[in-house]
């Protein structure tokens, strides 16, 4: 029998969950609140699968839940949640032990989740696969976005904290002339601030990421 742990703090989508197993049949369920009851019980249970609304539970990071998952390394977690950002996303999904499913997915991809999970396998739901996708695709075609020498060297020298004034100095350059380069680099980029610059810079090997601090 299947030990789950319901990690929610929605009254209408714990009850959902515990309705699905209890369908799907051979498991027990328990409820946690608190992220400290979550721990006790995981203590009696290391090898639960968690259903987790990070969302809505007192978890600060993504850190915490790789820490959660590496001291109960036996356990397997669904996280059931939305509004979740995409770094987030980009970070969990490094860890095998999460599955991820959206509040909007259906019926059929709660149950396919919770089987891969009895399964010891991962599961992530289409809307978040989609999501990630078009994020790495929109990045993929950042980096084959084509600056001339000139634009690259100047986001170099964004990238390095420069102001226009300072770079137009150094450069023997009209201040005119390296503001028009930054516009253009920032609009074929499609960023707006020297952050994005700054990491577009380091994804394209322009500068190194041991020489610079975001």
């Amino acid at each position: 029998m299947n030990k789950f742990i319901l990690a929610d703090n929605q009254d209408i989508t714990r009850l959902g969950i515990k309705w699905i197993l209890d369908k799907i049949g051979d498991s027990q369920t328990e409820n946690a609140f608190r992220k400290n009851e979550l721990i006790q019980k995981l203590t009696l249970s290391p090898d639960a699968i968690v259903v987790l609304d990070y969302t809505n539970f007192d978890f600060n990071s993504c850190e915490e839940l790789a820490i959660l998952s590496q001291r109960f390394d036996s356990a397997l977690f669904i996280l059931f949640s939305e509004d979740l950002s995409l770094d987030f996303l980009r970070s969990i999904t490094l860890n095998n032990h999460f599955s991820l499913v959206s509040k909007d997915s259906n019926e059929t991809e709660i149950r396919l989740a919770i089987q891969y999970a009895t399964e010891g396998t991962r599961f992530i739901c289409n809307d978040i696969s989609n999501r990630l996708l078009t994020e790495r695709k929109r990045q993929s075609d950042a980096s084959n976005v084509m600056l001339t020498r000139q634009e690259r060297i100047m986001l170099k020298e964004i990238a390095a904290g420069k102001t226009t004034k300072e770079i137009a100095a150094e450069k023997n350059l009209s201040f005119h002339t390296v503001n028009t380069h930054r516009k253009n680099i920032f609009r074929k980029l499609g960023i707006n601030n020297v952050h994005e610059a700054t990491k577009y810079a380091i994804r394209s090997g322009l500068i190194d990421i041991a020489e610079y601090y975001i």
